[in-house]
């Protein structure tokens, strides 16, 4: 993607306004686009930030009918995720550029049958590759550069069992998950918009133990990074 000389228009995507409230307030207040948007400007850009609640469902069709709406030059999707990956701790931020939708398939007895094995999907259908959602030309911004490039699951139910993130392990090997991600990913390559998923850790994919959580740690890493890609579009 060009380095921007002049004005764009970019749309921030979070599940919650906790995850981007401390954000949005570094950022100047315009005039509003419509239900779920609200608008800023920073450093001579649009910026809309849409909170499309909590989920794939939701994330996906409000992207959608946004995307639909407005032509964007730039879609990031900020928020928290749970780490997989002893090596990814809480408060560190990531860029994911792959993702998977876990749970899409069937089961048969004690396996799972992804949605592509069931012969339902092809493995290189669009907007998929091998299976994945696939981030194939990120925006090229410094800040973005610097993080670490991870994939991710997305899925309804987050893992809070030993023997679900045991086999989740097994079968996609996935570093971080979200709720949100793939969703998001998808509807970005249905619109052709170019886009990144950065996301903050907020704690580690085990047995639910908020007491271990750094929540304010990873929404204030997050604010900070997105800050930073902001300003070096």
């Amino acid at each position: 993607m060009e380095v921007y000389t002049e004005h764009v228009r970019i749309l921030i995507v979070a599940a919650t306004t906790m995850e981007v409230g401390p954000f949005f307030r570094k950022l100047q207040p315009a005039p509003s686009r419509g239900p779920a948007v609200r608008s800023y400007t920073h450093g001579g850009h649009d910026v809309d930030g849409l909170v499309t609640g909590v989920g794939m469902v939701a994330t996906a069709a409000w992207c959608s009918r946004v995307m639909a709406q407005t032509r964007y030059d730039v879609a990031l999707n900020v928020g928290v995720c749970g780490s997989f990956d002893p090596t990814l701790k809480p408060g560190e931020v990531v860029h994911v550029t792959s993702d998977r939708l876990a749970e899409l398939g069937a089961e048969d007895g004690e396996t799972f049958l992804t949605i592509q094995e069931l012969a339902q999907l092809g493995e290189n259908e669009f907007p998929f590759t091998w299976g994945e959602l696939v981030n194939p030309a990120p925006p090229a911004n410094a800040t973005l550069s610097r993080l670490p490039a991870v994939n991710g699951i997305t899925v309804n139910t987050v893992h809070g069992n030993a023997r679900s993130i045991a086999a989740v392990t097994e079968r996609f090997k996935p570093q971080v998950e979200s709720m949100e991600g793939a969703s998001f990913m998808y509807t970005c390559r249905i619109h052709d918009v170019v886009f990144a998923q950065v996301r903050a850790i907020s704690n580690f994919v085990e047995i639910r133990n908020r007491a271990a959580w750094k929540m304010a740690d990873a929404i204030g890493r997050l604010g900070e990074t997105a800050l930073s890609i902001l300003d070096h579009v």
